[in-house]
């Protein structure tokens, strides 16, 4: 074994070696119980960021840990075609050429868009690998490829002809950019400073008469059909049913009465654009009224507004429909306001909501099953709370709109005749027979241009990566799959997809455990975010401390229910922690120490050694558990005070006689027990660390039967109270006298006596026993049990029954000491203090960051500890 531990020299030499070997593959054959994750498919445009090294670190730790208990474990991989994103990508590439996409057309665009994935496309699996992620790599899987385009295909077809899916004119969310509708997910909402425009719309045949709106985008008011008031405003009550002549149009439109206008806003009366706005449009189908859309693809404005706004752009035509609002008198007020408007978040440019033909799945129908499946428990959300967001937005689901104006995509399979007749089919062959049969056979065909949107092909990932519609034995073996690990954010667009359409298709929920993880944000607490120039790179931390140093500082932060404040501090201290190991695990090989035991402990016969068996064995059980619970930082946790506390730094330090010593039997006994404990540390840890772990597995010996990978996860039963109470005596024993000599500043090389007062016959006896021990890790010239102790001048402590007296007298200059003590107690006091009055400040309260005011409470709390310690060395001092 190499003398440091350096990350960069063992971490791609292991990594080739497992995926050449086949370790990650899974077995469609195997008896063994399956264990199925399926990735979340990332953007093939995409790089590793922070959110997908937490993702994929947890499921690795769970996949690596299922397969050390002989599971048949499939971690299937896979990309995501990222229809927009992938799109974007290669157009800018045609512009530096000074090439359009439509210079090109379709088929020349996708053959250049094929050709930048073959090149440059997926590097992000590269950067998976560079993780640690433990992929059966042999079935990565595109959404765009041939197997998936097939099942894509007929899936569509199949929910055409079962009536859940149709083509519908409804609002969307309309790129005027890209020029095509995209989803929610790809909206951004950003807070702007704008205005609220108070208009007056004249009642028809009461001269002098006006109903008053108000609205962020007077434009829209081109493509009002009515205005709205609630049906209990006792304002307008006369009104409703009459008409206002709206203003700049000449058009009459009626006053109706809906719930949706709130008597506490504004006038309490407000305009209806059913083409242009969510609510409105929802208001337009309950009573019936036109939807008269005023814009074009580029949000221009469209022949159906007057003359003379026709062609203008959207923001134009706002300042032109204002000033004419104010040369007729028409305008009341107008006020600042600051509102959210919606973006698209790879254009840039602000969204509108646009009515257009689009195609649509009937949602609602496939949503009660699956709403179903989460009651009864088939599927559950870890943490439980999330499962309130699911069904929230699954029982308020609308029509879900799966068309893309794009070419990269999942060409929609359907085909226009001349008279408007569709016909949906797996081929164009089977759609001119279907069209013939209708038609006559001189009938001519067009193909629908529009592409799927990617959540439709992604919402089949868990059954179309293993083959389906084609009855394979991996189907067979690996559905529904165990455990889906994923951020909250795509809950209902990913989760709630997969469960519908895997419910319909496969009669089955695609897994039976969803674990929604935490979001990482940055040290300060603050979302990542490229305008704040706070995100981090996963592959710079890998580069620095190392992937197994990242992946535990992930997993150990990684509580349910609370975010991730990634330090990279926090980082460089668990890349210590494998430095520890490193030097530990050098430290056993340079005394005889070498690994290869079976699972079962070695006879021992030393408390010593019959301790840290029971120790390991409940570790293990610990570790188990809350890997069992999704419960990852308790498991990181268990191992790494198990690691760096009880094997490190006391097992080590306790057995170093034995191995400097002459018993030969004992030292046997020691060295085949600290072999087998190191192996079950390296098991235990492997999950989280995977490449330190297999490098000392193989370091340990030569001669071992298989990698680390495949090894076999402890099972252990082991307890012995006795050896248990007695060296948690010892350790209890010197841990106090340690923190003790701390706290008073005792001076290292100073060896003062312990004189211990009512120690009972057990501890007398543990003192005699364990004198040598005691004296040589708590740097004692002796511990004696006795009768009476002078209190002067001797720090005091209490350990279980008994007082120990350290007398300090000619050790140290105990006045001084005092003094020292008081000044750092005073200062702790009055810094405190500060914090107490910054925090008790209601101004401050209220106007500071969240992160500032957790970080001074966490200030606070540090302080009060450190003065607690302070206080109570001064008082054992007298």
């Amino acid at each position: 074994m190499n003398t440091t531990y350096a990350p960069a020299d063992i971490e791609e030499k292991w990594y080739l070696h497992w995926e050449k070997s086949g370790l990650f593959a899974a077995d469609e054959q195997s008896n063994a119980v399956p264990y199925a994750i399926v990735m979340p498919p990332p953007n093939v445009t995409g790089n590793l960021h922070m959110g997908h090294a937490l993702d994929n670190t947890l499921q690795d730790v769970l996949v690596r840990f299922e397969r050390l208990r002989g599971k048949n474990v499939l971690w299937q991989p896979g990309t995501d075609h990222a229809g927009i994103a992938t799109q974007m990508v290669v157009e800018r590439m045609l512009d530096k050429e000074g090439v359009k996409r439509a210079e090109l057309g379709r088929e020349a665009f996708l053959e250049r868009v094929w050709e930048w994935k073959q090149e440059s496309g997926g590097a992000i699996t590269g950067q998976l690998r560079r993780l640690g992620a433990s992929c059966d790599w042999s079935r990565e899987a595109f959404t765009m490829d041939d197997p998936r385009q097939e099942a894509v295909t007929q899936k569509f077809v199949q929910l055409y002809r079962d009536g859940l899916i149709y083509r519908d004119k409804r609002l969307v969310n309309w790129d005027p950019k890209l020029k095509t509708a995209i989803s929610d997910l790809e909206v951004e909402q950003k807070e702007v400073d704008g205005h609220f425009w108070h208009f007056r719309y004249p009642i028809d045949e009461e001269g002098g008469r006006f109903i008053v709106i108000a609205t962020t985008r007077p434009e829209t008011m081109l493509g009002d059909t009515a205005v709205a008031v609630h049906p209990d405003d006792e304002r307008y009550r006369d009104l409703v049913g009459k008409q206002v002549r709206l203003p700049l149009t000449d058009r009459l439109i009626p006053i109706v009465a809906d719930d949706w206008a709130d008597p506490e806003q504004g006038s309490g009366a407000v305009k209806i654009t059913p083409a242009h706005d969510f609510n409105d449009f929802a208001v337009g189908q309950r009573h019936d009224l036109p939807m008269i859309n005023i814009f074009d693809s580029e949000a221009c404005l469209s022949d159906a507004v007057p003359e003379k706004y026709c062609g203008m752009d959207r923001f134009e035509a706002r300042k032109a429909v204002v000033a004419d609002m104010e040369t007729l008198g028409l305008v009341e007020k107008i006020e600042a306001h600051t509102h959210m408007v919606p973006y698209g978040d790879r254009s840039g440019v602000v969204v509108e909501p646009w009515l257009t033909d689009q195609w649509y799945v009937d949602a609602a129908t496939l949503a009660g099953p699956a709403i179903e499946a989460v009651e009864d428990g088939r599927t559950r959300f870890v943490p439980k709370t999330w499962e309130k967001t699911y069904f929230e937005w699954m029982r308020n689901i609308q029509p879900w709109c799966v068309s893309r104006q794009l070419w990269w995509g999942h060409r929609i399979p359907a085909w226009y005749a001349g008279d408007g007749s569709v016909f949906v089919a797996e081929t164009e062959a089977d759609a001119y027979r279907e069209a013939r049969k209708k038609l006559g056979d001189d009938v001519r065909l067009e193909r629908d241009g529009d592409v799927l949107d990617t959540w439709f092909s992604s919402a089949m990932w868990p059954y179309s990566t293993l083959g389906w519609p084609e009855k394979t034995p991996a189907l067979e073996t690996f559905y529904p799959g165990a455990t889906l690990v994923t951020g909250f954010d795509i809950i209902f667009f990913w989760v709630a997809r997969m469960m519908m359409s895997g419910l319909y298709f496969m009669g089955d929920v695609p897994f039976k455990t969803v674990y929604i993880h935490a979001l990482v944000r940055d040290a300060k607490g603050q979302k990542m975010s490229k305008s704040k120039g706070n995100v981090i790179d996963p592959i710079n931390f890998i580069d620095k401390y190392g992937a197994d140093a990242l992946r535990f500082t992930l997993a150990a932060m990684e509580a349910q229910g609370r975010d991730i404040k990634l330090d990279e501090k926090r980082v460089e201290g668990y890349r210590n922690f494998g430095t520890k190991l490193w030097n530990a695990a050098r430290f056993c090989q340079m005394n005889g120490v070498v690994g290869g035991a079976d699972g079962m402990p070695p006879p021992a016969t030393s408390a010593i050694n019959k301790w840290i068996i029971a120790e390991v064995a409940g570790a293990a059980r610990t570790v188990t558990k809350g890997l069992d619970a999704f419960r990852f930082n308790d498991a990181a946790g268990t191992i790494y005070h198990f690691v760096w506390g009880t094997f490190c730094d006391w097992y080590l330090e306790l057995i170093k006689p034995v191995f400097y010593g002459d018993d030969e039997a004992l030292k046997a006994e020691t060295r085949a027990v600290t072999g087998w404990i190191l192996d079950r540390i390296l098991i235990l840890l492997h999950p989280f660390m995977p490449f330190i772990t297999e490098e000392l597995w193989h370091g340990m010996s030569e001669t071992r039967p298989c990698d680390l990978i495949r090894a076999e996860w402890p099972v252990l039963e082991q307890e012995d109270d006795a050896a248990g109470e007695e060296v948690n005596w010892l350790i209890r024993f010197i841990s106090e006298i340690r923190s003790t000599r701390s706290e008073m500043n005792v001076p290292a090389g100073a060896k003062p006596a312990a004189l211990i007062v009512g120690a009972s016959q057990e501890t007398t006896r543990r003192l005699r026993d364990w004198q040598t021990t005691l004296c040589r890790l708590a740097r004692l010239d002796r511990a004696d049990s006795v009768a009476m102790a002078d209190a002067k001048d001797a720090a005091q402590l209490v350990v279980d029954e008994a007082t120990v007296y350290l007398p300090l007298a000619g050790v140290m200059d105990l006045d001084a000491e005092k003094a020292r003590l008081a000044k750092v107690l005073d200062k702790l006091n009055k810094d405190a203090g500060a914090l107490r009055g910054r925090l008790s400040n209601e101004k401050f309260l209220a106007k500071a960051p969240a992160d500032v005011v957790a970080d001074a409470k966490e200030q606070l709390s540090g302080l009060e500890e450190q003065g607690a310690k302070i206080k109570a060395a001064l008082e054992r001092l007298g």
